[in-house]
């Protein structure tokens, strides 16, 4: 007889992914992994179709099924999703309960299931009061509370991209995200092609930042991340901050300078470590949504 299998779906902005697991299994490995095109390349609508004719492929009566997406869920639709066209709006959790049936179906936001991951198997385990860090193109963070992720009452707690740290900054009314336009991969390569009169990534600018101009623009953005993640602290009093994301290959250069505003800014500062999973770590919280959810 075949052992139970589980589904997990990544639903990211430049690539989908899916996964299967057997049920009950004990570590962070997928047994199967499938990759599609980007979302862009033939519309929101397509993208969940072509997802679905995968997934049948890969498992058949999965007994459980994990999902990250970006965006919020919010009323049964993908909320605060404007930069994929199409998404903004969609009505995924009924799509994926016509598909799967009765199956239990978990969705949550990129950066929950990442914090999902890191609670099951990574370096958040056994942590009652922590937050996740993602440093990425976008910005967000996840607030953990008796060792689960807090969805907040909207499903939009740790959307940090929105915080204002200056009196001059838009707001979200004005179509805008502050913080994250400012600190974010996508706003530091934006930044820094302005500033170099090339394109450049975020990446390629932590290596160039011997250039002066390069080091001002990242020391301005390091330091504001790491007062918004001391406010954070001094808000939340976790037991670990954990960062993860993207731009976690310039850990040298971010992780201490976060460290010394912590000690520096929150009474009880809490302990600091790198996420576990660099890659995939969408897809392998939606894996801990679906193994969560099959037991």
């Amino acid at each position: 007889m075949t052992a139970p299998r589980v589904l997990a779906i990544d639903f990211g902005g430049t690539k989908i992914a899916l996964g299967t697991a057997v049920v009950g299994s004990p570590d962070a490995r997928p047994e199967t992994t499938v990759r599609l095109r980007t979302l862009g390349a033939s519309g929101a609508q397509q993208a969940v179709r072509r997802t679905l004719e995968a997934a049948r492929d890969l498992v058949a009566g999965p007994a459980a099924v994990g999902v990250s997406t970006f965006g919020v869920l919010r009323g049964g639709r993908v909320r605060l999703a404007p930069n994929v066209p199409g998404w903004e709006g969609m009505e995924l959790p009924a799509l994926l309960r016509a598909e799967f049936g009765d199956a239990p179906v978990a969705i949550d936001n990129d950066v929950n299931a990442a914090a999902a991951a890191e609670l099951r198997w990574g370096a958040l385990r056994g942590v009652d009061v922590g937050l996740y860090v993602n440093l990425g193109t976008g910005l967000a963070v996840s607030l953990v509370a008796g060792g689960r992720v807090l969805p907040g009452a909207h499903g939009a707690a740790g959307e940090i991209a929105y915080l204002r740290d200056r009196d001059t900054d838009p707001c979200f009314a004005d179509g805008r995200a502050p913080l994250e336009d400012r600190v974010s991969g996508a706003a530091l390569g934006r930044q820094g092609s302005t500033l170099l009169g090339r394109p450049v990534t975020a990446a390629e600018l932590f290596a160039s930042a011997t250039d002066p101009a390069v080091a001002g623009l990242l020391e301005d953005a390091v330091a504001t991340l790491s007062r918004t993640i001391a406010n954070l602290c001094v808000t939340v009093d976790p037991a670990r901050v954990v960062v993860g994301g993207g731009m976690m290959g310039a850990a040298d250069h971010i992780m201490p300078r976060v460290a010394a505003a912590l000690r520096r800014c929150v009474p009880f500062p809490p302990a600091l470590a790198e996420a576990r999973f660099a890659d995939d770590a969408p897809l392998l919280g939606a894996l801990a949504l679906a193994l969560e959810s099959a037991r």
